[in-house]
């Protein structure tokens, strides 16, 4: 694994960047690597962080979430990472929570460092991403939403037990493939999720795991709600994201941890 210190020379570049570069220099760049052929930057992007910090998107052309889909394009995460980095990306976040969760916690901190080490590149993924967030907000005994069929939920459910949650309940909505179903909206996960959470008694803290569900606009419902703190896959990805590039990576108004200082504890 690479050392911290290197890591922080790399991440205070980005911070460089960010914050002392002239008006007319590049935006500091996120790189990001979507299981999908050919997803484009997701809107919440530019919703969250509109000015400062541009990003890059590529993808793996996964075709069904389930271990052998992953299994398929795993090998083609490094490679778009160099392709991100030679198109500018100053950091990389695969955008997967499962494509880097399946193989358990120590593939995806495997996957981080090999990743810098063919880019030089500080990186993160939305499974680090949720980890990180749910310890930032205390988060312990789990309700867990997911997208995800029985098989790929019980990966996840070993990956938080490994990375030291425990979970009380686990439900997915058997999504395979997004292009089988109508699309999820927002009315539906709001009460799936709390369908979730009502099942889990005693649950300090709720996850939404899956990167392709639209969740920044009911993390704050969610909150209201259940009175507990929300982690979801794609905005605290990209919360996850900024802050290699030396922000805060704080968006007040979406939930718990998006609205939060740098310096709360």
């Amino acid at each position: 694994m690479y050392r911290r210190r290197e890591f922080l020379k790399i991440a205070t570049v980005g911070a460089w960047a960010a914050f002392g570069a002239s008006a007319d220099a590049a935006d500091p760049t996120l790189g990001m690597i979507f299981p999908p052929a050919n997803t484009p930057v997701p809107p919440e992007a530019q919703r969250m962080y509109p000015s400062g910090v541009r990003f890059l998107a590529l993808g793996v052309g996964l075709e069904r979430m389930t271990p052998a889909g992953y299994d398929q394009v795993v090998d083609r995460i490094v490679p778009r990472a160099d392709e991100l980095r030679s198109e500018g990306a100053n950091a990389i976040c695969v955008m997967g929570t499962s494509l880097t969760f399946y193989k358990g916690a120590l593939f995806n901190e495997q996957l981080k460092e090999r990743i810098f080490e063919a880019t030089r590149l500080p990186a993160t993924t939305m499974s680090t991403a949720i980890i990180e967030g749910l310890r930032a907000v205390g988060g312990h005994r789990l309700a867990v939403a997911t997208a995800y069929n029985e098989e790929v939920n019980q990966r996840l459910e070993s990956f938080l037990h490994e990375s030291g949650f425990e979970v009380l309940t686990i439900q997915g909505l058997g999504i395979e493939r997004f292009e089988d179903r109508p699309p999820v909206t927002q009315n539906e996960l709001l009460d799936f999720t709390m369908s979730v959470w009502k099942r889990a008694r005693g649950a300090d803290a709720i996850l939404i795991s899956c990167g392709a569900l639209k969740t920044l606009e009911i993390l704050a419902p969610l909150e209201e709600r259940s009175g507990r703190p929300v982690v979801s896959s794609l905005p605290h990805a990209l919360w996850a994201g900024v802050r290699l590039l030396g922000f805060s990576g704080r968006v007040p108004g979406y939930g718990t941890l998006l609205s939060r200082n740098a310096t709360d504890p």
